[in-house]
């Protein structure tokens, strides 16, 4: 592949490290391949160049963690410290690496200076949840993805609207993405979760379905999406880590600034 040819060349090469046409035979050749023995051909093969997981370590994460820990527990987990995260998804993430025995756990978080110069009281997700959601999480996922050629994400279309038709494998930014369980349901993660027994997130017993940053995550009620508790009041569904191709908007120029 494109990617590989690009690591055996000692010379500067400014073409994307994966492009559409490897996307595509990746979705031909894994078509119909159950999720683990994808996953175990993708590492052993080493077709993904440097890669790594990243998880929110969610109600769903354990799933899409246990089925790469077994492939291969040398894999990168990438975890997105907001620093406005419950204390038990941080215990849960503990929980999790250590019970799936991965060896390269990362952590990244927001720029001590950004923080300093765009939300220095902390309460930017009050009045400008999309703002800040660009210096607390977009940019540092950015930076963790820099040296990396391929990601793994753990988006599943039946979440919300905006995740349908997820592919297996699809190209952003000149870079390899990875979505295991795109076509996955509901079912078949509550039956894999009880096949393995795996542990689940301590707030979900409580009605907490898709859990992100304290602030601007709440219980979902029956009958609700999935994410409804994400930014409740807001017209917004997305944090923006999965929204291709565009560039992190300085949330302090006054033609990005809310509205009242």
């Amino acid at each position: 592949m494109t990617a590989t040819a690009a690591r055996q060349i000692d010379v500067i090469d400014a073409r994307p490290a994966f492009t559409q046409a490897d996307a595509d035979a990746l979705n031909t050749r894994f078509e119909g391949i159950d999720t683990l023995s994808m996953l175990r051909a993708l590492f052993s093969e080493k077709l993904l160049g440097k890669v790594a997981v990243v998880s929110s370590f969610g109600t769903e994460s354990a799933v899409l963690l246990h089925l790469v820990a077994q492939a291969d527990t040398s894999v990168p987990v990438i975890f997105v410290d907001t620093l406005k995260m419950f204390p038990e998804t941080l215990d849960y993430r503990e929980t999790l690496m250590r019970a799936f025995g991965f060896t390269d756990s990362r952590v990244v978080t927001p720029l001590e200076d950004v923080l300093a110069a765009k939300d220095s009281n902390g309460l930017r997700w009050s009045f400008d949840p999309d703002g800040c959601c660009d210096i607390r999480k977009v940019e540092p996922l950015a930076r963790a993805k820099s040296g990396l050629d391929t990601w793994i994400s753990g988006r599943k279309a039946f979440q919300s609207v905006t995740r349908q038709n997820i592919p297996r494998f699809e190209i952003e930014d000149g870079r390899l993405k990875l979505n295991p369980l795109g076509d996955w349901t509901k079912n078949d993660l509550e039956a894999y979760f009880a096949e393995h027994d795996l542990p689940r997130h301590p707030l979900e017993a409580q009605g907490y379905l898709s859990i992100g940053c304290e602030p601007c995550t709440s219980k979902v009620l029956p009958g609700e999406d999935p994410r409804a508790g994400r930014w409740r009041g807001w017209d917004k569904v997305e944090c923006g880590i999965h929204t291709a191709s565009t560039p992190i908007a300085d949330p302090d120029d006054p033609a990005n600034m809310p509205v009242f």
